[in-house]
């Protein structure tokens, strides 16, 4: 599970990156931005989502 939430990680950072670099490249004149963002907020949603379903289920131990 630890690898899965690193992959996220990593993916939603290439996305932060990548819609800086249409951001400046493009001059804010393209869409290339926004989409990259929004790949960025549906990622993040959704290891939000992996990790309140997998503390539901027990998928992570709880630590004391």
């Amino acid at each position: 599970m630890r690898m899965i939430v690193l992959i996220f990680i990593f993916l939603i950072l290439a996305s932060l990156f990548s819609a800086l670099y249409y951001l400046i490249k493009d001059k804010g004149q393209s869409e290339r931005t926004v989409k990259a963002l929004t790949v960025r907020i549906v990622l993040s949603i959704s290891l939000f989502a992996i990790l309140m379903i997998g503390f539901h289920f027990g998928w992570f131990p709880r630590q004391s």
